[in-house]
């Protein structure tokens, strides 16, 4: 089942590459904060690496600004994360979570079967905000659309 606006977030274990790498789980990052949480299908694959992640890096400060923590998620391991956030210039505050196994993305009923492209099981593309672990907004991108889970429109959707 899809998470959907109300729900909080499921109990999940992961790698978060912040400040090294580390075991985390939902509470670690969600707990008392409000936060975006955008997820790409992978590191280093175009539109992750040319759009999604460059746009939450070059207005990290802008949500910041309105108090909102980032997080950007991946079915990657949490080496190739840090990887790629060392060669995305990812600002030590903006949160990389390694969902290695899926098990987090899984349980947001947001995977996607990516292994007619040889990638196996992947997140789908889509940005959430929740706030204290209740998800407040959810924009899902259809399948090879790149829209609703930029950084722009997230911080369009907070407003003023």
């Amino acid at each position: 089942m899809t998470i959907k606006v109300g729900d909080t977030l499921p109990a999940a274990q992961f790698k978060l590459v912040h400040d090294g790498i580390q075991d985390a789980g939902t509470d670690d990052v969600f707990k008392d904060r409000t936060v975006v949480l955008f997820a790409v299908p992978g590191a280093f694959t175009p539109t992750c690496s040319a759009k999604h992640l460059p746009g939450y890096v070059g207005h990290y400060e802008a949500f910041k600004a309105r108090g909102v923590d980032v997080a950007c998620l991946a079915v990657n391991d949490a080496f190739v994360m840090e990887a790629w956030g060392r060669q995305q210039n990812v600002p030590a505050g903006l949160m990389l979570i390694a969902d290695g196994n899926a098990d987090f993305t899984r349980a947001l009923g947001l995977e996607l079967d990516a292994t007619g492209y040889g990638m196996g099981l992947r997140a789908k593309r889509f940005a959430l905000l929740a706030r204290n672990g209740e998800v407040v907004s959810l924009h899902v991108e259809a399948p090879g659309e790149f829209k609703v889970s930029s950084a722009e429109a997230m911080l369009a959707a907070l407003g003023d």
